[in-house]
C-alpha cells in the first residue's frame, strides 16, 4: 500500500463538477488553480436541471455543485473541498501557520459561505421567482450581501496586506473573489462602501489563477459570438 507521502506525490487524477455561473464552484476553480493541480471538467448546468440526473445524484445527493472526486474519494460542498485539497496537496498552502491569520481567513470562509452566498444563490432565487417581484428580489440578495460584505470590511481592514489576511494568497481570497464578482456583476453592489475589498478585487484581477477561474472562462460558459 502506498504512504500518504507517495499519494501526494502522484499527479492528481481529479474531475470537478462544476457550473460557470456558481461562486461555490469558482471558489474550487481557484484553489485548484493556485496549487497547479489539474482536473477534468463537467458541466452541471443548474439552470437546466442537469443536478437532478440519477447519475450525478449519485455524485452529490444534495444535488448541488460543486462536486470533485479524486480517485476513489466524492467530496462535495466547496469547503470541505478546499480542506480536503489543502490536506492531501500541500503546495501553496492556503492556510497560514499563525493562529489568529487563520481563523480570520476561516471566519472570512463561513461568512461567505453561510451567511451570504446560500440566501442570494441560484436555489434561494429561483425559490422567490414567483413569490416576489425582480426588484424585491434583488434588493433580498442586496441586503445579505452589503451586510456580509459589511462584516468582512471590518474584519480584515487592519490586518489585510497586498491581500485578505497580507501579503499572500490565502482562503479568505478565495473565498471573496468569487463573491465580489457575483456581488458586482449580478446584484450591483456598490463598492465603494467596502473599500478594503474593491481594493482586494483588483489586485484578484491580475493573478491569473483568478483569472482562468472565471465565470466566462469556463467550458460550459454561454458563447458571445
Amino acid at each position: 500500500m502506498a504512504s500518504d507521502s507517495e499519494a501526494m506525490s502522484r499527479p492528481a487524477n481529479l474531475t470537478l463538477y462544476s457550473y460557470c455561473w456558481s461562486s461555490c464552484a469558482h471558489r474550487v476553480r481557484i484553489a485548484l488553480n493556485l496549487k497547479g493541480l489539474e482536473y477534468e471538467y463537467k458541466a452541471v448546468n443548474l439552470s437546466k436541471g442537469d443536478q437532478f440526473d440519477p447519475e450525478f445524484e449519485k455524485i452529490n445527493p444534495l444535488k448541488f455543485v460543486p462536486a470533485l472526486v479524486d480517485g476513489d474519494v466524492v467530496v462535495a460542498d466547496s469547503l470541505a473541498i478546499i480542506l480536503y485539497l489543502e490536506d492531501k496537496y500541500p503546495q501553496h498552502p492556503l492556510l497560514p501557520q499563525d493562529l489568529k491569520k487563520k481563523a480570520v481567513n476561516l471566519q472570512v470562509a463561513s461568512i461567505v459561505s453561510s451567511s451570504i452566498q446560500p440566501l442570494q444563490s441560484f436555489f434561494a432565487r429561483q425559490f422567490f421567482e414567483k413569490r416576489i417581484s425582480l426588484d424585491e428580489k434583488l434588493t433580498w440578495s442586496q441586503n445579505h450581501v452589503n451586510k456580509g460584505f459589511a462584516a468582512i470590511e471590518k474584519l480584515i481592514k487592519e490586518i489585510a496586506g497586498k491581500y485578505a489576511t497580507g501579503d499572500e494568497v490565502q482562503l479568505a481570497d478565495v473565498f471573496l473573489a468569487p463573491q465580489i464578482f457575483a456581488g458586482v456583476a449580478r446584484f450591483q453592489i456598490d463598492m465603494s462602501l467596502y473599500p478594503t475589498l474593491a481594493r482586494l478585487n483588483e489586485a484578484y484581477a491580475e493573478l491569473p489563477a483568478f483569472q482562468a477561474a472565471l465565470p466566462h472562462r469556463q467550458p460550459d460558459a454561454p458563447s458571445t459570438s
